[in-house]
C-alpha cells in the first residue's frame, strides 16, 4: 500500500469529471473493474435506473421552500398573528417531512421524471455473499457552493426553524421582545442561511479528487492487502451517489427483492492528505465497527477520531444505515478539505496519496478483523471486535 500505489490510482481515477453515467465514469469503473480482477474477484457490472430529480433539485427546492415559508411566518407573526404563523410552520413541517422522507428514500428511485440508467460496481471472491463490504462511489459532481458553506446554511437553516417555532410559541405565551422587529431579524437570518442550500445545484466540473476518487482508491489498496484471505470482503463501488445516494438505495433494493440480509459496510469517502482519520457515523453509532477501526488505526500508527456526520452532507452509509446495515463512513481532511469538494479545484494533483495508502492500512485492517469475527477466528476473539447480528433484508 505504497503513497505511489495511491497516486497512480487517483490519477487513473480523477482523470476528468465523472458525473453518473457518464464516459469518465465509465473508465474509472473500468479501471476498478481491471483492479479486482487482477485480485481475482469476481466483477460484476449491475445496471439500475433512477430519478435524477431528487439528487439534482431536492436541495434547492428546499432552501427555497424554507426562505419562503419562514418570511410568510415572520409576516404574520409581525402582524401579531402568532398562531398563524405557528400554524403554517406546523403544516410545512409536516407536509415537507413526509415529501422529503419519501423523495429521499423512495423518490430517488421510482420518481417517473427524469429517469436515467447508472451502473454499480460489485466484486467478490470467495463468498458470493459476504457479510463484510468495502463501499466508494465512482461519480463526481460540483456545485457553486462549497460543500463547508452549503453544511453551515444547513445547519442555520435549522436554527433559524427552531428559533421561529419558539419565537412563535413566546408571542403566544405574550413574551414583550417578541416584536416585529424580532421577526423580520430572523426572517433575514433565515434567507442568508437559506441562500447557500438553494444554491446548490449540480454542475460537472469536479475531477472529484477527494470526493470520491479517494475512496475507491482507498478500497482498492485494501482489497489488494486482503489478498492472501481466501475469502475477501465484498467491493460494492457505487454510481450516482451525488444524486440522492440512488446507487446505494437500488443496490439495497435489489438485495431485498433477492431476500439477502443486511450487513456491516465500510464506506470510505473524502480521503485527504491531512488532518486525522475520522468515522464518521449516523444517529446509531455501530460500535463494534468503531472497535475494529479503533484497533486497526493503532496497529498502523494512525490516529482515529470518531463523531457525527455533519448536517447536510450525505454518503451512501446513510442510504445503507436506512436498510438496517452496520455501517459508518471513513474519511479524512481539515476544514479546508471541504473548500475543495464539489469544486474544480479537487484534482489528483493536489494530493500525494499518503491519506489513501494510510487509510487502506487502517481499512484492510478492520476488514480483517471483522471477518474474522464473521468465521470466529483468531482475530474475531479479539476484545470489542464483534460482527454485528445481520439485520432485517436489504
Amino acid at each position: 500500500m505504497s503513497d505511489a500505489a495511491a497516486r497512480a490510482h487517483l490519477r487513473a481515477l480523477a482523470h476528468a469529471p465523472r458525473p453518473a453515467g457518464g464516459a469518465a465514469e465509465a473508465v474509472a469503473r473500468a479501471h476498478a473493474a481491471d483492479t479486482l480482477r487482477r485480485l481475482r474477484f469476481d466483477v460484476q457490472e449491475v445496471p439500475f435506473t433512477y430519478s435524477a430529480l431528487v439528487g439534482r433539485w431536492g436541495t434547492p427546492i428546499a432552501g427555497l421552500a424554507s426562505i419562503t415559508v419562514l418570511a410568510a411566518a415572520a409576516s404574520f407573526g409581525a402582524a401579531g398573528r402568532a398562531s398563524a404563523a405557528l400554524t403554517l410552520m406546523s403544516a410545512a413541517l409536516v407536509v415537507g417531512g413526509m415529501i422529503g422522507w419519501w423523495a429521499a428514500r423512495r423518490g430517488v428511485l421510482s420518481a417517473p421524471v427524469l429517469r436515467r440508467r447508472g451502473v454499480n460496481l460489485v466484486a467478490t471472491r470467495g463468498d458470493a455473499r459476504p457479510t463484510v463490504w468495502l463501499v466508494a462511489h465512482l461519480d463526481s459532481k460540483s456545485q457553486p457552493v462549497p460543500i463547508g458553506v452549503r453544511a453551515a446554511g444547513v445547519t442555520g437553516t435549522i436554527v433559524a426553524w427552531l428559533a421561529a417555532l419558539v419565537l412563535a410559541g413566546a408571542q403566544l405565551a405574550g413574551a414583550t421582545w417578541a416584536t416585529p422587529a424580532v421577526w423580520w431579524a430572523l426572517a433575514a437570518f433565515a434567507a442568508v442561511a437559506g441562500v447557500p442550500v438553494a444554491a446548490s445545484v449540480v454542475t460537472a466540473r469536479s475531477p472529484g479528487a477527494l470526493d470520491d476518487a479517494s475512496g475507491v482508491a482507498t478500497v482498492l489498496l485494501a482489497a489488494e492487502a486482503l489478498r492472501d484471505l481466501p475469502e475477501a470482503p465484498g467491493v460494492l463501488l457505487t454510481s450516482a451517489e451525488e444524486l440522492g445516494l440512488a446507487g446505494a438505495r437500488a443496490w439495497c433494493a435489489q438485495r431485498h427483492a433477492a431476500g439477502e440480509v443486511a450487513g456491516v459496510a465500510l464506506n470510505v469517502d473524502g480521503v485527504d492528505d491531512v488532518g486525522a482519520l475520522t468515522a464518521m457515523t449516523g444517529a446509531r453509532v455501530p460500535t463494534a465497527l468503531v472497535a475494529a477501526l479503533e484497533a486497526a488505526a493503532r496497529d498502523a500508527g494512525a490516529t482515529l477520531g470518531v463523531r457525527r456526520l455533519v448536517p447536510g452532507i450525505l454518503v451512501d452509509a446513510v442510504a445503507l444505515a436506512d436498510a438496517g446495515w452496520a455501517t459508518l463512513t471513513l474519511s479524512r481532511g481539515t476544514w479546508g478539505t471541504l473548500t475543495r469538494i464539489h469544486s474544480p479545484r479537487d484534482s489528483a494533483d493536489r494530493l500525494d496519496g499518503t491519506g489513501v495508502a494510510e487509510a487502506a492500512r487502517v481499512l484492510a485492517g478492520a476488514a480483517r478483523a471483522l471477518l474474522g469475527a464473521a468465521r470466529g477466528g483468531a482475530r474475531g476473539g479479539e476484545p470489542g471486535v464483534r460482527v454485528p447480528p445481520a439485520g432485517r433484508t436489504a
